[in-house]
């Protein structure tokens, strides 16, 4: 194969994977301006596609923010790193945890409801990023529990769904700037085991 030809090749994959990159780029402007719920073609519009090339690269609402929230995901993964290596009470690493998971589900208005459809959806193409954070937080868990620090009865699945339900009412119109921690604050005492949520109670 002569050099032309490679670079024949290669060009419509590059260029393939430019095209790709600009619409996400453009639907995370759009995402952050609109919310996740907003027109697919007005991004497609915005990016200057036509609907049936946006549709080749992201053919539903939930691989386009799929592939949104991968982009984001390394910076979640090292939250994780950090929270493993700095921190060694294990109540207050699943604490951090779970408050990193809720800045991770309010990176749009509106994301948490795609996420939790996701849960109980496993052709969902969100599907397989929402096990993976639950499965990290069931470690979490496990490590707090073995400590004396959560409930048995607890699962990592029930707290994943329960940062959904925090990060959308985090939200909404009548949350001020208390309510993240307020929230954080009340959701703990669901999971912590007696002794854990007797030492926040005291130390706020």
């Amino acid at each position: 194969m002569t050099s032309s030809t490679e670079a024949s090749g290669r060009r419509p994959r590059t260029d393939k994977q430019r095209n790709r990159m600009h619409l996400l780029q453009v639907a995370e402007q759009h995402f952050t301006e609109h919310g996740v719920t907003s027109s697919l073609e007005a991004i497609a519009k915005r990016a200057g596609v036509g609907a049936g090339t946006f549709y080749r690269h992201f053919p539903s609402r939930e691989a386009l923010l799929a592939a949104l929230l991968q982009a984001r995901a390394e910076q979640l993964v090292a939250r994780r790193e950090a929270i493993r290596q700095q921190e060694s009470d294990t109540t207050t690493a699943l604490t951090l945890w779970l408050d990193a998971l809720s800045e991770w589900a309010t990176a749009f208005d509106g994301l948490p409801e795609p996420l939790r459809a996701a849960v109980t959806e496993d052709t969902s193409p969100l599907a397989l990023t929402c096990q993976g954070y639950i499965t990290t937080t069931d470690e979490f868990l496990h490590a707090a529990r073995r400590d004396g620090g959560a409930r048995p009865e607890v699962r990592g699945r029930d707290l994943f769904l329960g940062v959904l339900a925090m990060s959308w009412v985090r939200g909404a119109a009548m949350a001020d700037e208390a309510s993240p921690q307020a929230l954080s604050a009340l959701m703990r005492t669901g999971w912590a085991a007696p002794a854990a949520s007797a030492e926040t109670a005291s130390n706020p």
